[in-house]
């Protein structure tokens, strides 16, 4: 393979894993704008019956313990830009990246086939939070899956590219 062509997988990835760092912190933004009191968009993202009510466990578990782990996100794709991680932090940001790319996936997909084949669903869901739910917030879960899953698998790719890019110009 071409050095420009590796460096051009390698400058990909890394947008990918910027992408991924954007998403999770715009996501990070959203859950503590909620947490905070800011109504729009929440009712058709958890159900009109948790944004009226915001129980505590709903307030502390499902916007500020989310918007935590959205944090946590951002810091993993940040560390999926970086190619020169070594040992344990290379291993731990993959893994992380891996991983987080993984449950958002499974989330979106199985939130999907619920949400379309789920007629029992319709005493707990209304069909504005059905129709929202199906073509706003599960397809940027999607999105980011997708984004940390390609950022950790190109991670290696960056590294390679700019080793050899390194070798090529000493």
């Amino acid at each position: 393979m071409s050095l420009p062509s590796v460096v051009a997988r390698a400058v990909w990835y890394r947008r990918c894993a910027w992408a991924a760092t954007v998403w999770a912190g715009a996501f990070a933004v959203l859950h503590f704008y909620w947490a905070l009191g800011g109504n729009l968009g929440l009712a058709v993202s958890a159900g009109p019956e948790l944004a009226a009510e915001r129980p505590a466990w709903f307030v502390a578990g499902g916007l500020w313990g989310i918007g935590m782990l959205c944090v946590a996100g951002a810091i993993v794709g940040r560390e999926l830009t970086r190619s020169r991680l070594r040992g344990f932090a290379r291993v731990l940001a993959r893994s992380a990246g891996w991983f987080a790319g993984l449950i958002l996936l499974v989330r979106a997909a199985s939130v999907e086939i619920l949400l379309l084949v789920g007629p029992t669903l319709d005493d707990t869901v209304g069909p504005a939070h059905r129709f929202w739910t199906l073509v706003l917030w599960n397809p940027w879960f999607a999105v980011g899956g997708i984004t940390f899953l390609v950022a950790s698998y190109g991670h290696k790719a960056k590294e390679t590219a700019e080793t050899v890019s390194d070798r090529t110009t000493a």
